[in-house]
Parts: C-alpha cells; structure tokens; sequence
C-alpha cells in the first residue's frame, strides 16, 4: 500500500521540480547592458543606457579617444530606445576595439541578455571621433549596421572595488615604446 503513495509522491515532486527549473529559467532573462556595465566597471552610473552620456558630465571624464575600461555609450535609436553600453577590454587601433558587452547578441536559447566578450567594435564616423560605430555580429559573420553613438565615458583611474588601473593604453604595433 504505501508504494503507490510513495510513487504519487516522487512523481508529484518530480513535476513541482520541473515547474521551479522552467519558472527560473523564464525568471533569469539575462543581462542587460547598462547592469553589465556597472557590474564590470567602476563607473556608477544607472538607468537607461543612452542617458549614461548626460549622466556623466561633471563626474567622469568624457572624449573619443578609446581607452581600456571607458564605457563607449551608443545613442538611442528606433532600433536601440534604450541606447547601449559596452566596456572596452582592448584598444587595437585608434579605430577598433574589443568590447565586453550584454545584450548584443541573442542567447543560445533564443533570448536576450547575452554577455558576449572580444566583440570588436569599429570607428566608420567621418571625424573619426566614434560618433557612429559597427560592431562585429557573429550571426551574420560581418559588421553591423552603423550605429551612432556618444563617444566613452572613462573610468576612474583606480577602481576602489578591485584595486584595478583603468585608462590604460596599449603600445600600438609599430609604434614606440
């Protein structure tokens, strides 16, 4: 007698087991850029990506040169309402850097909040000041359309958290040093 109620037992934990694991996964929808962001730099900004830019006027320092750790912000678009930021992690040319980033891409499982890291990111503004920007799309295996953008927000020199030197640069090849 008790095998059948020990068998209604495991099959009914077995189905609240699975009801948890598909709630958690609908629960975690990934990252987004803006949290990233800040998760993986000192910079303390919040809210929507694209405000990152006015935001930091007069608490960071702002330009168009690429460093390691600036935060490049891209502006909102129709496509983009929320605007974008990715951390640079390599300055490879004046033009191109490698960036960390989420929600970019789409994950394996179709959704969103990827965090993707080494996505290159090329400067095609006119002025050459990463006012409009491609990034590298693995799915399509080419650049992105153009993307405006801000231009980056740098990080303090020393993050207290981690005791990171940020605002570095990278001897180009060639170059001396």
């Amino acid at each position: 007698m008790q095998r059948p109620f020990r068998n209604y037992a495991l099959a009914a934990l077995a189905a609240l087991l699975s009801v948890t694991a598909s709630a958690c996964a609908q629960a975690n929808p990934g990252w987004q850029c803006a949290t990233y962001a800040r998760e993986i730099s000192p910079v303390e900004l919040r809210g929507n990506a694209w405000t990152w830019w006015q935001q930091a006027d007069g608490r960071y320092d702002r330009g168009s040169e690429p460093k390691i750790g600036a935060v490049l912000v891209f502006k909102r678009t129709a496509t983009m309402p929320q605007g974008h930021v990715a951390v640079v992690r390599r300055v490879i040319s004046p033009r191109e850097v490698l960036v960390e980033q989420a929600n970019w891409g789409t994950r394996s499982d179709g959704g969103r909040g990827k965090v993707t890291s080494g996505d290159r990111v090329i400067d095609v503004s006119t002025k050459n000041d990463w006012t409009d920007v491609r990034v590298w799309y693995a799915p399509v295996n080419d650049f992105g359309r153009a993307n405006p953008a801000y231009g980056f927000i740098y990080a303090p020199d020393l993050d207290p958290r981690t005791g990171i030197q940020w605002n570095a640069t990278e001897d180009m090849p060639g170059s001396p040093g």
